[in-house]
């Protein structure tokens, strides 16, 4: 894929948002073939502090599993390159290649963080909060939830988070695991990229702090 074009705008810091999803979303999924490097490669997790389950492949359409891809770009091999529209991440590799990741974006366009950022920090198994406008959206859900959850099972953020900065400034926005694997490759977040646990897991060992990230805007096309 070339990308022909590209519009790195910031959101509006009003709808800056954190991790959550806002709302319960089923996806009805194709169901994959379910190979034996599939089943591998998404399968149960128990050497962490907390278990990490397998993916059920028959909730996570075939075309958002981790692959190797042809992939043409400008941007240098070890740079991220999001796509919220194909609900991809890309993974830049040498030689016109790159991995790709099926992701879980902002429910509203304009919830999703746009442009270049730098992962200036990375943690396992993190904490997570609500920001204050997560908050200010929705009291009632998030306000119990005002000081945070510890890391684990049940924390939205899943085993790993890379934290997006610009400007050495955090944006609050993040690439992070997640509970609802079904969610991958639907518009359904407050405005993180979320992956399925294996594949954000996958992700966190190849990239080092300082990586560059690119989230491309809607009105950025692809070819």
């Amino acid at each position: 894929m070339a990308l022909s074009r590209r519009n790195f705008l910031m959101g509006s810091p009003l709808v800056l948002a954190g991790c959550a999803t806002q709302q319960q979303t089923k996806v009805a999924a194709l169901t994959p073939q379910a190979d034996s490097s599939y089943l591998a490669m998404y399968s149960s997790i128990d050497t962490e502090p907390f278990p990490v389950p397998a993916v059920d492949l028959k909730r996570v359409k075939r075309q958002f599993l981790r692959r190797e891809v042809a992939y043409q770009t400008s941007e240098t091999p070890g740079t991220i390159v999001v796509d919220p529209v194909a609900r991809y991440a890309y993974l830049v590799m040498e030689n016109g290649r790159a991995l790709r990741y099926g992701v879980g974006v902002g429910k509203q366009e304009a919830f999703n963080f746009q442009g270049e950022a730098t992962i200036a920090r990375k943690a396992e198994w993190p904490g997570w909060r609500p920001t204050p406008d997560m908050i200010a959206r929705d009291p009632a859900r998030y306000g119990p939830l005002k000081d945070g959850l510890p890391g684990g099972t049940g924390n939205p953020l899943g085993p790993r988070a890379l934290y997006l900065y610009r400007n050495n400034q955090d944006t609050y926005y993040r690439l992070h695991g997640t509970v609802e694997p079904w969610t991958i490759g639907t518009m359904v977040s407050s405005g993180c990229v979320r992956l399925l646990n294996q594949d954000i897991m996958d992700l966190y060992r190849r990239v080092p702090v300082g990586t560059k990230v690119v989230v491309l805007s809607a009105s950025a096309t692809t070819a």
